[in-house]
């Protein structure tokens, strides 16, 4: 018995097989159908996908074989994959000088025939083959060899979508780390800059009734500026923070919940003291799904429907409609209308349209950015409709889950 010779590219090609962490997996159909196909085209007792590691072959699947590996030295498939390009095959391995004499041939299976085409990856290294294997003499036409390569071919692709799978996955799992992280670091830093910024913004209230008397206009007008760039600042930081939980806002467990009494505490939040006219057309009593997101979303939206609007009367619609897969939600104003040409921006972070809304704040560009970001968690789309002075309509859906809505 000759033992297989060692692949001039083993290092690499043992790294590549591990990549695929495929070895002493469990059993999968996608395989074994394979193998059963190859024994019956090939008309052979016995079908494997083998990969060789440093010292066996191991069964990825097999069809009338017992075990799970063999040893390396012993194996057929160790002399197939030295040359990756090459249908390896015996026809009558008793006749061959390399395994007449191999505990595989005198001994079970008894290996009289074996064909055998190796798994090539992408780069070129063979990570094992696609063999069959009978107890008789034996020769494979053209078809049936042609055959072998396409299903050789299906295997190498099982192998790349299994590590794409796990690649995509640790990705996942690394982006989920990375948010936590930024999330914790956005939520320490907002800490420890508001913490001195309401400290500023305290000491600038407290300069400004105590000391108004003796300070000059001058004097006012610096602490005036310095109060409002301390709230900007402030604003900007709970816009980021926002920004920042959003993710975990979409991981919230979903519920069945009466969407007119979401709607009524979203108004009570914005106008405890009545001053603006909401008017609410809601066409479901009660929904199903992320209720904290969703209460983010219609409170960032009718927040800036109140902020930039210069009506005397502040008129906000709210409607729900549903189909067979969407809530569709439409939030409407009076307001002051945005451009269409900055229309396409609106939803880009750190984007700022107005100077100032009706309060003299100037807006931080993450509000909408932040609303695009939970609607597209939720499944929806967002659009919008205005013109200048004619106010906006902000229209989003969310997907519907398994829950039954009752409708009104």
């Amino acid at each position: 018995m000759i033992a297989p010779i060692i692949p001039i590219n083993e290092k690499s090609r043992l790294k590549a097989l591990r990549e695929y962490s495929i070895l002493d997996s469990l059993p999968e159909k996608e395989y074994d159908a394979i193998t059963l196909l190859a024994s019956q085209i090939c008309g052979t007792s016995i079908a494997t996908i083998s990969l060789i590691d440093e010292k066996r072959q191991w069964f990825k699947s097999k069809i009338n074989l017992d075990g799970d590996s063999a040893d390396k030295e012993n194996s057929f498939c160790g002399h197939a994959i030295v040359d990756p390009d090459t249908i390896f095959t015996i026809k009558d391995s008793r006749l061959d000088e390399r395994f007449r004499d191999n505990p595989l041939v005198t001994g079970y299976p008894n290996v009289v025939f074996y064909t055998g085409v190796p798994l090539v990856n992408p780069e070129g290294l063979a990570l094992g083959t696609l063999c069959v294997i009978d107890s008789k003499p034996k020769e494979l036409n053209e078809a049936q060899l042609a055959a072998l390569k396409a299903l050789s071919s299906q295997v190498v692709s099982l192998l790349e979508l299994r590590k794409s799978k796990l690649m995509l996955e640790r990705l996942t799992a690394d982006l989920e780390t990375r948010n936590k992280e930024v999330e914790k670091f956005a939520s320490v830093a907002a800490h420890d800059i508001k913490s001195p910024l309401n400290n500023i913004l305290s000491l600038t209230e407290i300069l400004s009734q105590e000391y108004d008397s003796i300070l000059n206009d001058d004097a006012k007008m610096m602490l005036e500026m310095l109060n409002t760039s301390s709230q900007t600042l402030r604003d900007l930081v709970d816009g980021i923070l926002e920004h920042s939980r959003s993710d975990y806002l979409l991981k919230g467990n979903k519920s069945i919940f009466n969407i007119d009494t979401l709607v009524s505490q979203c108004i009570q939040l914005l106008d405890h003291n009545s001053e603006f006219q909401f008017e609410k057309e809601l066409f479901a009593s009660e929904i199903s799904g992320n209720k904290v997101a969703l209460q983010q979303i219609l409170l960032n939206l009718m927040s800036n429907a109140v902020k930039y609007n210069s009506s005397t009367c502040v008129k906000i619609k709210i409607v729900l409609t549903e189909d067979d897969q969407y809530y569709r939600f439409v939030v409407e104003d009076n307001g002051i209308g945005i451009d269409p040409k900055f229309q396409n921006q609106v939803f880009e972070v750190f984007e700022v349209i107005s100077t100032e809304d009706r309060f003299g704040k100037r807006g931080t560009g993450i509000g909408l950015s932040t609303v695009k970001k939970l609607v597209y968690g939720l499944g929806g789309t967002i659009s919008l409709k205005s013109a200048l002075g004619k106010g906006s309509v902000f229209e989003f859906t969310i997907e519907k889950d398994d829950f039954t809505t009752k409708i009104s």
